[in-house]
């Protein structure tokens, strides 16, 4: 038979355990305190874990944001010399703006990939522990990295390009033409065609050449369709006058306003237009003779092919004679991405575009550059008239007696033009090349800019490659892809 506990005992064992317990636990010389602190140590280490993970996990985040900034940054101007440095530079200015003098930054890498398509941002960081260090360890190190893809979509671009007789000189054509070969080469890399990426090319000297196959937009009774022998042996090459203003400066299509065909006849001065015989050959210069004089190759429309604006740019050519009207050049280009012109210029334009200004997912963007100012010339010297033939007829037929007059009306249509192209939402890059540009010239492109930032002087041909490499970066769309 069992014995029980007399219930007494018992109970006087409990009162003798509350008494001893808290002497035990102020006991630090003994076994008690030993265990009890070995039993605080994982339980302070896994606190002190917890919370220094958590710093190095914002630590992390930061980095992450700040290099994103600097590869979207970078993107931009992925393909120029000073890439690097700039994705540096914004990466240094928002780190710190995030705070944390006592944290080092180290690993900072940048990397194109040789298809210039992908840029990569790799950095590191070192930051002091709280609670770690108490086992030894003293920092903590993070490391981000960031990949954004850079593509090309959505957009109708027109480069709108000076090719007066000036250009010829110093090397300017040259350069421009190398400028713009880049630019195709940026924005389409390896790719033959984009998907709905359309570009056009519009040459301008003191007219714009049309094409001679469109004779429908000629107003009846135009020479061109009754009498086309008044060009002699050389036939219509396809520029056009300008309109009355305001459908000079305007996007107006030929339903709503036809065009007269540019025709320079002849005169009796030698130094003006005395023909024939015929001198139409580019490299002729001033020396040219002939019905289109002056008129240089024709605007290549939107086209998604780059083998086509490959090849338009290097049919390019210098033209002399006449002056120069970067407002018509930026009418005209403005026209071949207006939704106004939507299936009037065939060939490799599709039907349906140029596309709806608010359209969604596609831009519309205009580069036009020019190496001087607006202006009309005189060949001759004023012997018979105050100018050569423009698409605006000579310089009196706008009833102005000086250059300068004749300038500062050109000045006032490419205005009228920028500022009704920026109210369409169209993005407008300009730039000035070439250390002859006037301030007037400087002034006028400038205030056309859709930005400030977006208006480019290049006083050297070096400047402006590097300029339409830019221009190129900031087309390109960006996506962070990793």
């Amino acid at each position: 038979m069992k014995r029980r506990s007399k219930p007494g005992l018992r109970s006087a064992a409990g009162a003798v355990l509350r008494r001893l317990l808290p002497a035990l636990l102020r006991d630090t010389r003994g076994a008690t305190a030993m265990m009890f602190a070995l039993a605080l140590l994982p339980m302070f280490g896994a606190i002190g874990l917890a919370v220094d993970s958590s710093l190095g996990y914002i630590l992390r985040s930061r980095l992450s944001k700040s290099l994103d900034v600097a590869a979207l940054a970078a993107g931009r101007v992925a393909l120029s010399d000073d890439a690097e440095a700039v994705a540096r530079k914004f990466f240094d200015a928002n780190f710190a703006a995030s705070g944390g003098s006592d944290i080092a930054v180290g690993g900072f890498t940048y990397d194109l990939d040789d298809n210039r398509q992908f840029v990569t941002l790799t950095a590191s960081a070192t930051a002091p522990t709280y609670f770690m260090r108490i086992f030894g360890k003293d920092s903590i190190v993070v490391t981000a990295r960031t990949v954004i893809e850079r593509q090309t979509s959505g957009l109708e671009l027109a480069l709108v390009m000076d090719i007066t007789g000036s250009m010829n000189s110093d090397g300017k054509f040259n350069a421009m033409q190398t400028a713009a070969f880049d630019l195709i080469d940026i924005i389409y890399g390896d790719e033959t065609e984009v998907d709905n990426l359309y570009i056009s090319l519009v040459p301008y000297t003191s007219t714009v050449n049309i094409g001679n196959a469109r004779t429908d937009w000629l107003a009846a009774g135009d020479r061109v369709l009754s009498s086309p022998g008044d060009f002699s042996t050389a036939g219509w090459k396809g520029c056009v006058e300008a309109r009355a203003n305001p459908m000079d400066a305007d996007d107006t299509p030929p339903g709503s306003g036809l065009f007269t065909s540019f025709y320079y006849a002849p005169t009796v001065s030698t130094n003006d237009n005395n023909w024939p015989a015929l001198r139409t050959a580019q490299w002729e210069g001033n020396n040219g003779r002939g019905p289109n004089l002056g008129c240089g190759p024709a605007i290549t429309p939107l086209t998604k092919y780059r083998s086509t604006i490959d090849t338009a740019i290097g049919n390019m050519a210098p033209w002399s004679r006449g002056g120069t009207t970067g407002n018509l050049g930026l009418s005209w280009g403005w026209r071949t991405i207006s939704p106004r012109w939507r299936g009037l210029w065939q060939g490799e334009t599709p039907p349906d575009l140029p596309l709806d200004y608010d359209e969604e997912f596609m831009e519309k963007v205009v580069v036009i550059l020019t190496d001087g100012e607006n202006q009309f010339y005189d060949n001759d010297n004023g012997d018979a008239f105050r100018s050569d033939y423009t698409a605006y007829g000579r310089l009196e037929s706008l009833g102005v007696l000086t250059l300068s007059q004749g300038r500062a009306i050109l000045d006032s249509r490419m205005a009228q033009t920028c500022a009704s192209m920026k109210a369409e939402g169209i993005r407008i890059y300009t730039i000035t090349f070439g250390s002859g540009a006037q301030a007037s010239a400087k002034a006028l492109y400038e205030t056309c800019a859709t930005l400030k930032s977006m208006y480019y002087h290049a006083p050297t041909n070096t400047d402006l490659a590097k300029v339409f490499r830019a221009i190129g970066g900031e087309l390109a769309n960006l996506r962070i892809v990793e």
